[in-house]
């Protein structure tokens, strides 16, 4: 979408800065699905400017973004409507960000052979020698025959946005490890808690349980370890002060 400076500084700061028709062209929807979600109340209300022109920001881009993954994933919506009146209010478009991405996780593991076109295709964005590196190191991406690259498709929206977050390969590798040993130990305990509730059930039973609870689980973990990771961040800014 082509907007003038005025309007990409202010969204660059969170104001809303886009029209409906910006919103709709950036989020890639007409105008007539925003004036639906809105209606439905799956997008929030504009904020009215001078001339009471409508304006959105970053925070509408992110729920489009969110209620397109959630739509790919086959909810209704009707669906999609229960989903987001069970998130807090508050949340930031980063939120919103990080629950796309986990949402996106509900679809099967798929891994494949692209070409390296093909590769930053979808990755969005030119990839250096040294980006391929750490997608690598990351086990985002795997070297095949020739220029080929085996993908995992789950895990390459991150790894590539990954690229730009300002830490060390080794820090994000140990910050890999701690994440993978903490989330396996949770997802067996749990596995153990429900084990003993569809022990008496038939093999259909225990299928439903599964797709039900598979989404439900993986949104109640987001949202705890959000509320924790922002606790420690907030004690560790608190005590940098004081210290």
């Amino acid at each position: 979408m082509t907007t003038d400076a005025t309007t990409e500084a202010a969204t660059d700061t969170g104001e809303p800065a886009l029209t409906i028709d910006e919103l709709a062209a950036q989020a890639g929807v007409t105008v007539r699905t925003i004036r639906f979600y809105g209606s439905k109340g799956l997008l929030p209300p504009p904020v009215i400017g001078p001339r009471r022109v409508g304006h959105y920001g970053p925070g509408h881009v992110a729920r489009l973004a969110l209620i397109e993954e959630l739509q790919q994933q086959g909810m209704t919506l009707a669906a999609i409507e229960r989903y987001l009146g069970q998130l807090p209010p508050d949340l930031t478009p980063h939120d919103l960000a990080i629950h796309r991405a986990v949402v996106a996780s509900w679809a099967p593991d798929l891994v494949e052979t692209v070409s390296r076109r093909e590769l930053e295709r979808r990755a969005g964005r030119p990839l250096a020698a040294e980006d391929v590196e750490r997608l690598e190191a990351m086990s985002v991406v795997m070297r095949g025959d020739g220029d080929t690259f085996r993908v995992d498709s789950g895990l390459l929206r991150l790894g590539v946005r990954l690229l730009d977050v300002p830490l060390s390969q080794d820090a994000i590798l140990a910050a890999r490890k701690v994440l993978i040993e903490h989330s396996r130990a949770a997802a067996h305990e749990l596995a153990q808690l429900f084990r003993g509730e569809v022990a008496e059930r038939d093999a259909r039973d225990v299928k439903s349980l599964s797709a039900h609870m598979h989404p439900l689980v993986v949104q109640a973990l987001l949202t705890t370890f959000q509320r924790s990771l922002r606790e420690e961040l907030s004690e560790w800014l608190t005590g940098s002060r004081t210290g």
